[in-house]
């Protein structure tokens, strides 16, 4: 009982964490803020959301292939069980 209930507020806790983290990856590395803060200075109209969306795209790319080796670790270690005729 003790066990499914910690195991339930994990999830619900991971669930809330993990559904809040859109709002803190509005970030950009050193380089890319260097380089959109001299190119704002010399154009005031330079527009940053293709440059985040950008980021956060390439920063995707490794969790969707973490995933895809998990999952096939995961099916691979355990098989299907055998059907009973």
């Amino acid at each position: 009982m003790k066990k499914t209930f910690f195991a339930a507020a994990f999830a619900l806790l991971l669930g809330v964490m993990l559904s809040l983290a859109p709002l803190a990856a509005n970030a950009q590395c050193v380089m890319c803020k260097t380089q959109v803060e001299s190119a704002r200075q010399e154009r005031d109209d330079y527009d940053v959301a293709g440059l985040n969306k950008g980021i956060v795209y390439m920063m995707t790319v490794p969790y969707i292939l973490m995933g895809a080796v998990g999952y096939f670790w995961y099916r691979r270690t355990h098989p299907k069980p055998a059907k009973k005729q």
